[in-house]
């Protein structure tokens, strides 16, 4: 890993300064109106997800409300325009908490798994933007859920669904009683099993699967946010075919980390093939990087300190209290080939210990693996009590835009509107049967003597998903070397992609273009 540190250094003799991307807010005039409310019950969650259910391939927007009414806003943005929506009146319920898109039936309609105090629902797309209650045996439960991941498990035609649950809501000293079990939902014929509990559970914030040593066996990570005198601590389970999900343990190599989580971001940040984790937590925020991939050990060094990623506290507004962070995400916001990282920032309610004006994050990645803030300069420090987010592509111009979910405000949306540091190309995944959007492919894209590998993946983040194009910067390169390794491991032939272009890929064929209208 440090290898690989070095030689992005070396190939970088001059560093020049990332190219700052501009963002203007237009949440005034976008039609978007929807707050995060509520009081105790909803300190956490406030997530987004984006995702199409028109079929136009622009993004729409399901906000959740809390003790407010979600909405579900169509995409109505003319291609590099001003972002447009339109409240439908569809999936309008109270007590929601998050969103996470994904063709649960493979039918090829998006359908939307809702997090909510209380029952979680899973919503089947049925075309259109419309959607019905799924009769798919699928238990909701009556917890406080906050966290959600999936993933098909080999063999199986439907997915296995994992629930992170918060405070039991029925002990008597809640709300901060004692945390309570996730929920592991496996497949079981056309629908879902009783869900197996995942004990023990220490309040989880985010969860993701990810093929962390590249067997071709996914694991569950798991950010936690509370009861570190009963034990705990920062998770990951095995989850092995036909077998009970287990965890891994200090035995195995997995380090006892502490932290406030809140939410996992996971991508190949050093270019080492390998994928690396951004936890946020309070005024602790982690960037971890396997220490050594042959060993076969989970074992994870923090080099947020040296990647200047700590984002421990407001960079800009005069509050130097610690920060509050909540959504991660990586992204090639300036087009440049680097990755970037976006960090959604907001204050629990009115905690006097942490910064009451905490500016959202905006780190651009340079080529030594080092990040620069620019959330100022870039436009986007808002000092909304920030939750959930989406870095996507809402008007299909290659330029990916913002949307932020804030507790007790409406949630901001931010169009990037200049100042691109290079080219891109989008691609989105196809596949018949089971799974149609891929999720546990992997793509590769090569730059230079390097590899670049990105898990698909549903989950992670905070509360938030999203399901679409996928965005690659490609800076000064007019075309992307890429290729799939899908699901079932079989890896597709290298393809050279033209910048600028929206790519349809699939297992068995050529790279279907496809343009906007």
């Amino acid at each position: 890993m440090m290898r690989a540190l070095v030689l992005l250094a070396l190939a970088s003799p001059a560093l020049a300064e990332p190219v700052v991307p501009v963002f203007t807010e237009e949440t005034a005039v976008s039609g978007l109106a929807t707050s995060f409310e509520g009081d105790w019950e909803y300190m956490v969650g406030g997530g987004v997800a984006a995702f199409d259910c028109s079929g136009d391939g622009k993004p729409e927007l399901f906000l959740s409300g809390g003790a407010g009414t979600s909405a579900l806003y169509l995409n109505r943005s003319p291609v590099g325009g001003a972002l447009a929506f339109e409240r439908t009146g569809a999936l309008e319920m109270e007590a929601v908490l998050g969103a996470y898109p994904l063709d649960v039936d493979s039918d090829g309609e998006m359908d939307l798994v809702i997090l909510r105090l209380g029952e979680n629902r899973v919503m089947r797309g049925l075309g259109d933007c419309r959607f019905d209650p799924a009769d798919w045996g699928f238990d909701g439960g009556d917890a406080w859920s906050t966290a959600f991941a999936a993933i098909w498990e080999r063999g199986q035609d439907w997915p296995t669904l994992a629930i992170g649950n918060y405070v039991d809501r029925k002990e008597e000293a809640f709300p901060w009683g004692s945390c309570t079990d996730n929920w592991l939902h496996r497949p079981e014929g056309r629908g879902f099993a009783p869900p197996i509990p995942l004990t023990p559970s220490f309040c989880a914030l985010s969860m993701i699967f990810t093929d962390w040593n590249r067997s071709g066996q996914w694991a569950l990570r798991v950010s936690n946010d509370r009861e570190y005198y009963k034990g705990g601590q920062e998770q990951m389970w095995h989850l092995e075919p036909g077998a009970a999900p287990r965890l891994y343990s200090e035995q195995e190599g997995w380090k006892r980390l502490r932290i406030w989580g809140m939410g996992i971001a996971a991508a190949d940040v050093n270019r080492d093939g390998y994928q690396d984790y951004f936890l946020t937590s309070m005024a602790d925020n982690k960037l971890q990087f396997l220490k050594d991939p042959a060993s076969g050990l989970p074992d994870y060094a923090d080099l947020a300190f040296k990647s200047g990623v700590t984002a421990h506290r407001p960079y800009t507004g005069g509050d130097f209290k610690p920060s509050t962070a909540w959504h991660p995400q990586f992204a090639d916001v300036n087009n440049d080939g680097w990755l970037d990282l976006f960090v959604a920032k907001g204050n629990v309610a009115k905690m006097p210990d942490f910064a009451a004006l905490d500016p959202n994050n905006l780190l651009l990645g340079r080529p030594d693996g080092t990040f620069v803030e620019a959330g100022d300069r870039a436009g986007v420090a808002s000092m909304g009590i920030a939750r959930g987010a989406q870095v996507v592509d809402l008007n299909l111009d290659g330029l990916l835009d913002l949307v932020v979910v804030n507790r007790w405000e409406p949630a901001q949306v931010w169009r990037q509107t200049g100042a691109s540091g290079g080219n891109w190309v989008q691609v989105r995944l196809e596949q018949d049967g089971v799974n149609r959007d891929a999720i546990g492919a992997v793509v590769e894209i090569r730059r230079g003597e390097v590899v670049e590998r990105h898990e698909v993946v549903s989950g992670g983040g905070h509360a938030s998903g999203g399901m679409g194009w996928l965005h690659f910067g490609l800076g000064a390169e007019t075309a992307a070397e890429m290729r799939v390794i899908w699901p079932d491991g079989g890896a597709g032939d290298w393809l050279e992609l033209p910048e600028g272009t929206f790519q349809i890929l699939r297992p068995d064929g050529e790279p279907m273009g496809w343009a906007p209208g």
